[in-house]
């Protein structure tokens, strides 16, 4: 995934037009349990990687509410599968395919966003 829209999100559903890869859904279509804000869909984001910055923290007006998350590659199959709990993720299951994590079909990520940032919740800016 790379990216997340966190609590901070005030549901003005910027993002969705403006994101490439159609990741992002409005709080109402979140796969989430009690989706309450806007959601990335992990197995679809690619962070932008041919921008200057993610397309949906550019078009976001709340700072702080879109943050850099794992990279959805297979080093961190785990960290995606064990929290595909409906309640912080619902990574899609392709009928022939099976679930679509990590493992499965990895995306590409920025290089230059270092752990520290992606596990410390760093906003995207």
């Amino acid at each position: 995934m790379s990216v997340r829209i966190t609590d901070l999100c005030i549901n003005c559903d910027a993002c969705i037009d403006e994101c490439p890869a159609s990741a992002i859904v409005s709080a109402s279509d979140s796969p989430l349990v009690d989706g309450e804000y806007t959601y990335v869909k992990p197995e679809k984001c690619i962070e932008c990687v041919d921008c200057t910055v993610p397309k949906c923290a550019d078009a976001c007006p709340t700072e702080g509410a879109i943050v850099w998350d794992m990279p959805y590659t297979a080093e961190y199959d785990e960290y995606y599968v064990s929290r595909n709990d409906g309640v912080t993720y619902t990574i899609r299951e392709h009928p022939k395919k099976g679930l679509l994590s990590p493992l499965a079909q990895p995306r590409p990520f920025r290089e230059s966003v270092g752990l520290d940032m992606r596990q410390g919740d760093t906003p995207v800016v």
